[in-house]
């Protein structure tokens, strides 16, 4: 099969030969059909995951077409049109068993625990736990986009911030998770604050359905922008970003009793962030992690999709080859692209 291969973190990223994946024990493999090129995917090339083991193959942002199926296999067969989520439960551990496969204790995650999507086939463990049927009026670019940023983005909104109508919600960084946050909150009837640091960015999360904006370069106080902008405060803020400022932003804007939710991922350099405690204690702030969606969770999410509540399919900028797209990953990080690119041509 063809893939986009490296044997080094920060090195050259070359497209090989490999041979074909085959099915594991419990698991399938997926002729991929569409994968999202994600900033997680940077910083998995960076080497800021420890879970990565060299050489390596990158890509979680999938969807394709059942190839093959092993042994214990009992609800897909070749030529399921499926897609999954970017964290896969094994189904058994405690966290599974709870529905909680999202944070499993023995999780696999294609393109971080083994070789991921940008190829041709991925071998996919626990596929009875983990494939999600694509509807038929679905693309595969569309489900290639949610696997990830609008998965975690409707997880975290929907169920970890409860989000409701008539609430404020602000989202800091306008990527990809970050315009699927804004479109989720505002499907959910909530008014949303997009702050972002390129006007484009902030332009596109008006179309997503920011009902306010906050340029950061352009104000001298983001926190008290936002809370002006929210009458007083959001009451579900989220860092879809991952860095030491908008984490610390995010929650400061926050009203009594508000939550924050912290999905962008920040590098090794600033794990450890300074976050405003006394806040926290004096109005009784929620701090609250976001990490993927289970398979079973997917219903709503498409059922939101195809009665036109939902249009991920806005959020894709880019369509590219699986060369495209191997240039573009070495340098997301200083890249101005706007939206989603997802690599359909291998």
């Amino acid at each position: 099969m063809r893939a986009a291969f490296y044997q080094t973190f920060e090195g050259p990223v070359t497209l090989e030969a490999l041979p074909d994946p085959s099915p594991p024990e419990g698991g399938v493999v997926i002729k991929v059909e569409a994968t999202g090129v994600c900033l997680s995917d940077w910083h998995g090339w960076k080497g800021h995951d420890a879970d990565i083991t060299l050489p390596h193959v990158p890509g979680h942002e999938l969807a394709g077409v059942v190839q093959t199926v092993g042994s214990g296999v009992a609800f897909w067969k070749p030529g399921d049109r499926v897609t999954l989520p970017f964290v896969c439960g094994c189904g058994g551990c405690p966290q599974c068993l709870s529905g909680n496969h999202q944070v499993c204790d023995h999780q696999f995650q294609p393109g971080f625990t083994g070789w991921g999507s940008f190829a041709e086939y991925v071998a996919v463990r626990y596929a009875d736990i983990n494939l999600v049927r694509l509807p038929a009026s679905m693309d595969f670019i569309t489900a290639a986009s949610l696997g990830c940023r609008f998965a975690t983005a409707f997880r975290a909104i929907a169920a970890q911030g409860r989000v409701m109508a008539g609430q404020w919600v602000a989202v800091f960084g306008c990527g990809g998770v970050g315009l699927s946050a804004i479109m989720i909150a505002n499907a959910l009837g909530a008014q949303v604050v997009a702050v972002d640091i390129r006007d484009e960015k902030l332009d596109m999360a008006r179309r997503m359905g920011a009902t306010e904006t906050v340029n950061a370069c352009c104000v001298d106080n983001t926190v008290e922008a936002v809370r002006d902008l929210s009458r007083g405060g959001a009451h579900v803020s989220m860092d879809a970003l991952g860095s030491p400022r908008t984490c610390f932003d995010s929650i400061a804007s926050l009203r009594k009793r508000g939550k924050h939710l912290q999905v962008g991922l920040l590098d090794s350099k600033h794990r450890h962030p300074s976050i405003p405690m006394d806040r926290v204690v004096a109005h009784e702030l929620e701090i609250i992690g976001s990490h993927g969606m289970q398979a079973f969770e997917y219903g709503r999410l498409l059922d939101m999709i195809a009665a036109g509540k939902l249009h991920p399919e806005k959020l894709i900028g880019r369509i590219v080859s699986l060369e495209e797209g191997i240039a573009f990953l070495t340098v997301m990080d200083r890249h101005d692209q706007t939206g989603v690119t997802v690599i359909n041509r291998f």
